[in-house]
């Protein structure tokens, strides 16, 4: 979760929600997220809201966590009350490291999510993991669980790039588990990728896609570093001791990942997302991206139903707190203005290889799709079809390319 929260009226105690946004709860698909915030250590570029144990005080262990993300969501269920969501489409756990709980605990998070709601019966149930993080038996005990997804962050396959990231697993750990989930039966196997970091070369990445790929996984991400204000890089950075990232460097990082995932059978679905089959693709992110509701457990974390969205207190000791007390760990919420919806949906939606209908844009959006099309950053076919659809290069552009979309 990111380290800043946006500003927004205040949380009823009880948690409660409009009356108008329990109307059709789930309507879109209907997802749980699970924020776990504890970390082993802290890599030198992340800002996430997450800690290790020497950051934590009291009233905030791992011991304990499960059962306070259940009675989170005792308080869940109460406030949805006669208007649940048909059905769980996904659950994806996050972090942090959540496969640093143990692998009873994340089942019993599962279960509880279960009894509230249901799970559906093709319901995706993903955890992110460290590759350090995980052995073959908490992989079996995660699948038998019903943990169907993993994500592992990889980022790399050079040594020298790790640690300039400050990950501690060993350059062929993550490509180790990746094959080790197969062997437990997970269906699906995302590798995370970071490109462009200062000191990577071009054959580093190259040699990270070829690991990815001999990995035998289904899934791939792949990010341009982003340096975020406060972290250990960005200080190494500002007394000159490592250089910025090169916008031209991430560029041709982007079009080697696209070459070569291309050739290994994954297509993009979304901009920094590949899958070797429709089924492969990350549902949970999907729900996100197409404008559905999910409930985020866990301090930090963001939920979304009936265009309210609202988020936890950060700390996981207030966190803990508020939730012993009764009351509902929400910080903050707010109601999307139908102009911010429609923002967020043409900003979604056009990072998506399904892209979005030109119909949705106004008149000076559509006369900028028409210039973005002249200038080959959206696809031909698909725009006689009525469809914005980016192209590679309005892919590297893409941020760009919404800009003149919008109002």
């Amino acid at each position: 979760m990111p380290g800043v929260l946006p500003d927004g009226e205040t949380v009823p105690a009880d948690g409660s929600l409009p009356a108008a946004a329990l109307t059709s709860v789930g309507a879109r698909g209907f997802g749980v997220y699970v924020h776990v915030p504890f970390c082993a250590s802290r890599c030198g570029y992340c800002d996430f809201n997450t800690y290790t144990a020497a950051e934590l005080g009291g009233g905030a262990d791992r011991e304990s966590y499960a059962d306070t993300v259940l009675a989170e969501l005792a308080l869940a269920r109460r406030v949805l009350g006669d208007a649940p969501p048909r059905r769980v489409d996904t659950v994806f756990v996050g972090g942090g490291t959540p496969t640093l709980l143990p692998a009873d605990d994340l089942a019993r998070i599962l279960d509880g999510i279960d009894r509230t709601w249901g799970l559906a019966a093709d319901a995706e149930v993903t955890t992110e993991a460290n590759p350090e993080s995980v052995t073959p038996d908490s992989l079996r005990t995660l699948r038998k669980a019903g943990y169907n997804r993993i994500s592992l962050g990889m980022q790399s396959a050079a040594p020298g790039v790790l640690a300039i990231l400050d990950r501690r697993h060993s350059a062929g750990r993550a490509t180790a588990a990746a094959r080790e989930a197969r062997e437990a039966g997970f269906d699906h196997v995302n590798l995370d990728l970071i490109y462009g970091t200062p000191g990577e070369s071009a054959d580093d990445f190259a040699a990270s896609l070829d690991q990815v790929v001999a990995a035998g996984v289904d899934h791939v991400s792949a990010y341009a570093l982003i340096v975020e204000d406060g972290t250990r890089l960005a200080a190494r950075m500002r007394r000159g001791e490592l250089p910025y990232p090169s916008d031209d460097v991430a560029a041709d990082r982007y079009l080697a990942a696209e070459a070569a995932l291309d050739a290994a059978g994954f297509s993009w679905y979304e901009v920094s997302n590949w899958a070797r089959s429709e089924a492969a693709r990350c549902r949970h992110n999907l729900l996100y991206w197409t404008g559905a509701d999910w409930w985020g457990l866990g301090p930090g974390a963001h939920s979304h139903v009936g265009g309210v969205r609202w988020w936890n207190v950060k700390h996981p000791t207030a966190y803990a707190k508020r939730l012993a007390a009764g009351e509902s760990p929400g910080l903050a919420r707010e109601l999307l203005t139908p102009d911010e919806a429609h923002m967020e949906d043409v900003m979604l939606r056009l990072r998506l290889a399904s892209g979005l209908p030109l119909a949705v844009l106004d008149d000076a959006g559509r006369a900028a799709a028409a210039r973005a099309l002249a200038d080959g950053l959206l696809a031909p076919p698909e725009y006689a079809a009525g469809r914005a659809v980016l192209t590679l290069r309005g892919r590297l552009l893409a941020d760009a390319v919404v800009r003149d979309l919008l109002p």
